[in-house]
């Protein structure tokens, strides 16, 4: 690693590397690359005792586990496959909402009665006898179906290791069956497989995730702070909304009954007003209940930004690092 500076590795290409470079924008964090696309070492515009790390998803979780990256956008599917003890190396910090993918379980449609893992438990039971060897398996999630099927207890089969097009192995001879991951379905659909019904291993996207093996200077936990208090922050404009209603009286009963109904957390607004941070989903029906309960007027206003005392994003990573109290 770099000096003291806060490190963050960011995807280096494609569709993940501007989605990621829009996630930070969003928080009013610029990305920047020193001498372009091309430079795979940047920084964040403004902000000193960071450095950023251009990389490939599967580098970039590596590079988290060794401890040589304090925060990186990857994969949660990456994650859970890659890292042996994923609960005491790294913390994944927030979904991002991009990159979302399912990893399955995917047979022949042709295996009518193999619907659910407990049916290909059946199936893997006799395979041996009738075929004289156990399930092939075609996967590059080799840990993550070990123990999905551990799980089910399905222990007879042997993991075919795919590098190339998963999904074509069993059409191939190569493999029974799959285990891959998917957006939508239709390439299995395209290769005559199914998922079983309850064959989702792991609903991912990509995540912001913190290493807990990086060594975390004054400096990159300040840095960190900072840049996790923008993302809160701008997490908050966006997922909330502050409704303001022409109501003064409002008992403590009535907020709390708010904030069961609605999520919504009423505080001190000016006289003869009652203020809620609501979540922007449930803004209408708040506003139709306050109307019932008496407000003359109701309305709402959006941020740019909502910083607080207490970042819940840094106070997750902070409790988790080393020395922490």
């Amino acid at each position: 690693m770099s000096g003291q500076k806060l490190i963050i590795a960011s995807p280096s290409k494609g569709r993940l590397q501007e989605n990621a470079a829009a996630f930070f924008a969003r928080a009013g964090l610029e990305l920047t690359q020193g001498r372009g696309a091309r430079d795979y070492r940047g920084s964040i515009a403004g902000l000193d005792g960071v450095e950023v790390a251009f990389l490939s998803a599967s580098e970039i979780t590596s590079r988290l586990a060794r401890g040589e990256a304090h925060l990186g956008v990857t994969g949660e599917d990456l994650v859970r496959e890659e890292i042996a003890d994923v609960a005491r190396t790294v913390e994944l910090l927030a979904p991002l909402g991009f990159g979302a993918a399912n990893v399955v379980v995917a047979v022949p449609q042709a295996w009518i009665d193999v619907r659910v893992m407990a049916d290909l438990a059946d199936v893997a039971s006799g395979f041996r006898a009738r075929h004289g060897r156990g399930l092939r398996v075609a996967t590059k999630y080799v840990n993550t179906t070990r123990r999905f099927f551990a799980q089910h207890a399905i222990d007879d089969y042997r993991i075919v290791e795919s590098s190339g097009a998963t999904e074509g192995a069993p059409a191939a001879g190569a493999a029974d069956l799959i285990v891959d991951i998917t957006t939508t379905g239709a390439t299995l659909v395209a290769n005559a497989l199914k998922v079983l019904d309850d064959g989702v291993i792991l609903r991912s996207q990509a995540n912001l995730v913190a290493s807990l093996t990086a060594s975390w200077s004054e400096t990159a936990r300040e840095a960190a702070r900072v840049i996790l208090s923008r993302i809160a922050a701008e997490e908050e404009a966006r997922t909330k909304r502050d409704v303001r209603a022409d109501l003064a009286a409002f008992s403590a009963d009535a907020a709390r009954e708010a904030e069961t109904l609605f999520g919504a957390t009423a505080r001190n607004g000016a006289v003869g007003e009652t203020v809620f941070s609501c979540p922007a989903k449930h803004v209408g029906a708040l506003a139709d209940w306050l109307i019932g309960k008496g407000a003359t007027r109701v309305t709402s206003a959006k941020y740019d930004y909502v910083f607080t005392a207490d970042n819940s994003l840094w106070r997750r990573l902070a409790t988790r690092l080393p020395g922490a109290a």
